[in-house]
């Protein structure tokens, strides 16, 4: 019921992105339910992955490059988006930084609301 509980809150924060940042649209509630599984989904299996082999960098960083990956991520999921037809777009790089730092503060206020004691 949790995980459900945080799905339906990161998607709110999906939904709420384009009131907030210009140069992000999503078309529906619908759409922020599938863009957060699909966030879920890549920071479940692709971004261990990435930040594993970029760790050097990151680590010359003082990890500051994770910004980067995540906003790599967060872009790529809109190319993905359109590819599957879904009405979620980013328009460049900044919208995809500010956009991924949303959503990672917005999931991290989630986790931490629902969190069992």
């Amino acid at each position: 019921m949790r995980h459900i509980a945080t799905w339906i809150l990161v998607a709110l924060a999906f939904l709420a992105l384009p009131h907030i940042i210009p140069g992000i649209t999503i078309g529906s509630f619908k759409t922020a339910l599938i863009i957060a599984v699909i966030w879920g989904l890549v920071n479940l299996l692709i971004k261990p992955i990435i930040s594993l082999v970029l760790l050097p960098i990151t680590l010359i960083t003082l990890g500051l490059f994770s910004f980067v990956i995540n906003a790599l991520l967060f872009w790529g999921i809109s190319w993905l988006a359109h590819l599957l037809g879904v009405g979620f777009n980013v328009n460049g790089f900044i919208p995809a930084l500010l956009g991924s730092l949303v959503i990672s503060v917005a999931t991290f206020i989630a986790h931490k609301i629902l969190a069992e004691d």
